[in-house]
């Protein structure tokens, strides 16, 4: 596989999985630059909304596809912003609203056992649209929520998520430590693994 479709119209995670897949020589190509519409993501869970988007850009372009659903999931809110942080704070989406939302429910929370969080994802790759044997890769980064945010660097809620290992949020790593730790990387490297296996 030299050449597969990123189902999202995200610049940054564009970015992201570029560098991740580079060593292999895949090359990336976003679906919006292939007049792919983003699908839709009605679903409760990271991996069936992952797998939709994956089948969606597969069926519009006869290409091979990678989709990724993440989120910030906060253990005082259930697991909360989850599936729908892009949008936590509604249409249409913004980083800082989101962010403002976030902060607003922990403050109503008691002390620091409020704080505790990851960052999932799942990624979803498919041969085909109607790939009857997806490979799904998940990954987790655990961290805590700052209670105001720090660092300029990353996107969505990267500025609040504090990474007490490293002493930064992940808004104050450089690309290359992100893509070190991050849960997309993480799920990146088991989703390399199984494709290894596969070949």
């Amino acid at each position: 596989m030299k050449h597969l479709v990123l189902a999202s119209n995200n610049g940054k995670k564009l970015t992201e999985l570029r560098a991740l897949l580079a060593p292999l020589g895949i090359e990336v190509t976003p679906q919006d630059e292939l007049g792919v519409s983003e699908a839709e993501e009605p679903h409760g869970t990271f991996v069936e909304n992952a797998l939709a988007k994956a089948r969606h850009a597969a069926l519009a372009t006869g290409l091979p596809a990678l989709a990724d659903d993440s989120g910030l999931c906060v253990d005082a809110l259930g697991g909360a912003p989850g599936v729908i942080s892009a949008r936590y704070a509604g249409e249409p989406k913004s980083d800082a609203r989101n962010n403002e939302k976030l902060l607003a429910e922990l403050a109503a929370l008691p002390g620091e056992q409020a704080r505790g969080a990851h960052f999932a994802c799942v990624l979803v790759l498919v041969r085909s649209a109607d790939d009857p044997q997806p490979l799904i890769a998940e990954g987790e980064c655990p961290g805590r929520i700052l209670a105001a945010p720090r660092g300029t660097g990353g996107f969505g809620y990267d500025p609040l998520f504090w990474l007490p290992e490293l002493g930064k949020t992940m808004a104050e790593l450089d690309a290359q430590e992100k893509n070190g730790i991050s849960h997309r990387a993480r799920a990146m490297a088991r989703l390399l693994e199984r494709l290894a296996d596969r070949r």
